[in-house]
């Protein structure tokens, strides 16, 4: 039963945002956490819960990062660990912000320890009860820096006519896709009578790069090329195919 109550509090006292903590595999773990006095060895009980949960602890300095996190800050998740006023109990907050400091979740722990180290460790835990594993998508995988790269050694005309490709049919030959404008900054790939569609495309700051979500609710990116549209589509085993729909 106090099982039970743990767990029924750990989820109510967390707040979830529009993206989801999963969709990172990499996490930036400040040196210290301002708001405590002391470490409390917080930071390396919270790199270990996360590894178990299959994310990868990162420092806040980027020199030492993997290139897949470093050629994009947008693909690193930053940790804070906040300790909470209370006279009885040991409390803190864990929150998650993304690139643009955005929060993405906070979570909520106490613990009736009284011992500091021992409470705040068992309040820390109980706050990550809800943590999901990781299931990352690539919100901007390194191959836009290549797309990036070659469209800007095309000359200013091809860039235009890539990024507002005027044909509405697409095909990669199994499948016949119709592109249907929705507003000027998004668009779908559907199936002509079929409700569910293929992808939602959404503008990024680069120019002919999208944000897509597919119909099975993966993450990934599309980008226009010599007037076809690229998808990178996500496997099982965390890399990406490309799949070229060629305009008709």
């Amino acid at each position: 039963m106090k099982k039970v109550s743990t767990l029924v509090l750990a989820i109510c006292s967390t707040m979830v945002f529009a993206q989801k903590v999963s969709d990172y595999k990499y996490v930036a773990v400040p040196e210290k956490f301002e708001t405590f006095k002391e470490d409390y060895s917080l930071k390396d009980l919270f790199s270990k819960a996360m590894a178990g949960k299959k994310y990868i602890a990162l420092p806040i300095i980027k020199d030492n990062w993997p290139a897949d996190a470093k050629n994009n800050y947008c693909n690193v998740v930053t940790v804070d660990i906040l300790k909470d006023k209370s006279l009885f109990k040991n409390k803190l907050t864990v929150q998650f912000k993304d690139c643009n400091n955005k929060m993405i979740l906070e979570s909520k722990g106490s613990s009736n320890i009284k011992d500091f180290e021992e409470g705040f460790h068992d309040a820390l835990k109980q706050a990550l009860i809800t943590i999901p594993i990781s299931n990352p998508v690539s919100l901007l995988p390194a191959a836009t820096n290549v797309i990036t790269t070659s469209t800007q050694s095309s000359s200013p005309e091809p860039v235009k006519s890539a990024a507002t490709s005027e044909s509405s049919n697409f095909s990669n030959g199994k499948l016949d896709l119709q592109k249907i404008q929705i507003d000027p900054s998004q668009f779908i790939l559907a199936k002509s009578g079929s409700s569910v569609p293929f992808g939602v495309f959404k503008s990024t700051s680069k120019d002919s790069v999208f944000i897509v979500k597919l119909a099975d609710g993966n993450m990934t990116i599309g980008y226009f090329e010599n007037g076809n549209i690229v998808i990178d589509i996500p496997q099982t085993d965390g890399k990406y195919t490309k799949e070229i729909f060629t305009a008709k």
